[in-house]
């Protein structure tokens, strides 16, 4: 735990309970990102637990694809429409819902038929008129079956007489209806037929973005009450006379249906608790006419008589994430009423949600300060979790719909705005700091100015590789890549006479800028002691420079150098070691590159006045002589790999193989010692210097 950061409380606190407000009365308001968000975790608990079916007191009579097979394409004859709903009241069923719209007569009726041909036999024409008309006996069918017709709700005024049960209002304040479903008008079957059912009942319903999640119990149809087909069933099958719809103001608490007392949403609505398609719900028509279902499978259930034949009615989308046909979804509709099974979404819930986003927020709000990010973000997670647990536990066990996805959404907002305000808070504070430190950049600047004038000056006692280029005896590249600004590296060469070469180059012990200034002075008294005695052996040479650096040394630094003359015209090379590398040596007749191990002696420094002693080897026209500082083998990956000595032996092989030059050659190892190194910290300096005696011009090879 942490002390609350100075001015947090002043700036961030007000802003961060601002915003807490604002996010709790959008989840009490309601807005259209609220509902989508509430839409799809209420979906979400029904395709994870959908609603077990214990008993089924719905039966959907199909009119399926087996029925259109045997009986023909739809629309059928009223007449075997008839003999369909006198099958199934001999059964005796509580009530019958035909889930059917018939605007319009029979068009395959006889006077029909007689109508639109030619028929010239007058006998049988009369014999058609005698007949009865197939809406005539549909209606005597209707009649004494306790039906109950479909209604369609349109927004155009309905072109047929509207009948409805009668409903009457409990509770209402004043003339004012209830907030309910509103159509413009009704599409509802023949009056032939309509006189004759015992109720009416609606069929259509609004989806929400293409999914059913709630059903209307009762609609308005240009001020007129008309209940669905699923509680006009109801009525029926019990008898009942009217139905009652309770109201409190202009919502709707209720919808009482004989015996039945139906809560429901405030807009007279249900949540529909769906169960999977079951092929149980379902016998086909076909079956039904031909005597294959018992009576008693139908006696004492609520029968619908519905299409589900391919392209005979459109499937609807479910929170399941299945499509079900019209019928199913009024059948269960019709067992969830039954079984006080609906969802519901307490009308207290919007509130008790705000309210709790406010406590689990302002909790946030007093710990982000004070808390360790990672301590934070725990109390986030559990604050997250509460309220999805407590929807959990009401939906188990009261079948309660507790939004537990907008609070938790909100809260991971609000905690990533809090933080934001907190790191805007803690730059602030390093601004600040920055300013008093003003002081120290600048000076760091100067000292940075200083490294690179110093850097700059170190280049410029390098010798120019091009100065070698008009001679064709020979050729010299050479690279210096210091670890910091300046480096501890030195290599030199020049002519000491006409044919031959001086080289030179070294490491001094350390980095930086006081490694910088004693290569500076080694390389100087170096070159002032080689001059100074040209005709003198290589050892001696090297004896005399190690006297002369030791004298200056007050730092107890001490230099590895390899030091060689170089004869171009013959090849001869003289050389003496002072504890530096070994160079290596390339040339194609090489079964591998071979290193120089001898002539060599402590590094510069280490032990006043040794005697030094130099040796030499012949050069083969075109050899390459590789020199380098030991920043190469100990160059590391960021994880810490070494380059390292077998690498390098490898990698000299491959290119001896290839027989490249001298430039070839210095590229090629500088860029492998490179993507080694790629990333990570550079761990010393690396000084490369490749040689080529290619001899003397118009000699044998």
């Amino acid at each position: 735990m942490v002390v609350e950061p100075s001015g947090w409380s002043r700036r961030i606190r007000p802003i961060g309970a601002a915003l807490l407000l604002a996010l709790a009365l959008g989840i009490w308001w309601r807005g259209p990102w609220t509902d989508r968000l509430q839409g799809a975790w209420f979906d979400a608990h029904q395709a994870l637990w959908p609603r077990e079916v214990s008993r089924l007191p719905v039966t959907v009579v199909a009119i399926d694809q087996a029925s259109l097979i045997e009986f023909g394409q739809w629309p059928w004859p009223r007449n075997l429409l008839a003999r369909l709903v006198r099958v199934v009241q001999r059964a005796e069923p509580a009530a019958i819902g035909i889930n059917i719209l018939m605007p319009e007569p029979d068009a395959l009726s006889p006077e029909r038929l007689l109508l639109h041909s030619q028929v010239e036999d007058r006998a049988l024409a009369e014999a058609l008129r005698a007949l009865p008309t197939h809406d005539a006996q549909l209606a005597r069918a209707i009649a004494p079956a306790r039906a109950v017709l479909a209604v369609a709700g349109t927004q155009e005024a309905g072109q047929h007489p509207l009948r409805v049960p009668p409903v009457t209002l409990q509770g209402a304040d004043g003339d004012a209806l209830p907030r309910l479903p509103v159509y413009g008008g009704a599409l509802s079957s023949i009056a032939e037929l309509d006189s004759q059912a015992d109720g009416w009942g609606l069929v259509s319903v609004e989806t929400a973005r293409g999914v059913i999640r709630r059903m209307p119990t009762v609609a308005s149809v240009q001020g007129t009450l008309l209940p669905s087909l699923a509680v006009e069933m109801l009525r029926v099958a019990q008898g009942a006379p009217s139905l009652r719809l309770n109201v409190s103001g202009r919502d709707v608490t209720s919808v009482t249906v004989g015996q039945l007392n139906l809560p429901t949403e405030p807009d007279g609505s249900v949540r529909l608790y769906f169960s999977p398609h079951m092929d149980q719900r379902f016998v086909s028509a076909v079956d039904v006419l031909d005597g294959r279902v018992r009576e008693s499978e139908l006696r004492g259930q609520l029968v619908l008589i519905g299409l589900t034949g391919v392209a005979l009615q459109e499937y609807q989308s479910t929170p399941l994430g299945e499509r079900l046909s019209g019928s199913e979804v009024h059948a269960q509709l019709l067992e969830n009423l039954l079984q006080g099974s609906m969802l519901q979404r307490p009308r207290w819930a919007p509130a008790f949600e705000a309210a709790l986003l406010l406590l689990l927020g302002g909790l946030l709000l007093w710990a982000v300060p004070r808390w360790r990010i990672h301590h934070a973000a725990l109390l986030l997670l559990a604050c997250v979790a509460v309220p999805l647990l407590l929807a959990l536990a009401a939906f188990h066990s009261r079948q309660y719909l507790f939004d537990a996805l907008t609070p938790g959404l909100s809260l991971l907002v609000f905690f990533g705005v809090l933080l934001l305000l907190t790191l805007a808070e803690a730059t602030q504070r390093e601004r600040a700091l920055e300013r008093l430190v003003q002081a120290q950049r600048e000076d760091g600047a100067r000292l940075s100015g200083e490294l690179q004038a110093a850097q700059r000056v170190q280049t410029a006692t390098l010798p120019d590789p091009d100065s070698l280029h008009g001679d064709p005896r020979v050729e010299l590249h050479t690279t210096l890549q210091p670890a910091r600004e300046v480096g501890g590296d030195l290599y030199d060469f020049f002519m000491l006479d006409e044919r031959r070469l001086f080289l030179l180059i070294g490491d001094v012990a350390g980095k930086g800028l006081s490694a910088s200034i004693f290569m500076a002075v080694s390389k100087a008294l170096y070159k002032s002691a080689m001059l100074r005695a040209p005709d003198a052996g290589i050892g001696a040479i090297m004896a005399v420079a190690n006297a002369e650096v030791s004298r200056d040394n007050p730092g107890n630094l001490f230099v590895t150098a390899f030091a060689a003359i170089l004869d171009l015209q013959t090849g001869r090379l003289d050389y003496c070691n002072a504890g530096h590398d070994n160079p290596y040596r390339l040339h194609p007749s090489y079964d591998a590159p071979r290193r120089i191990d001898d002539g060599d002696g402590p590094p510069l420094c280490a032990v006043p006045d040794f005697d030094y002693r130099g040796a030499g080897c012949q050069l083969l026209r075109g050899e390459l002589l590789c020199l380098m500082t030991d920043g190469v083998t100990e160059a590391q990956t960021p994880a810490g790999e070494l380059y390292g000595s077998d690498r390098l032996a490898r990698r000299l092989a491959e290119l001896q193989q290839r027989r490249v030059g001298a430039r070839e050659l210095l590229d090629a190892l500088r860029g492998d010692v490179a993507a080694h190194s790629a990333g990570a910290e550079p761990a010393d300096d690396v000084t490369i210097l490749v040689l080529q005696w290619n001899g003397p011009p118009g000699a044998a090879t």
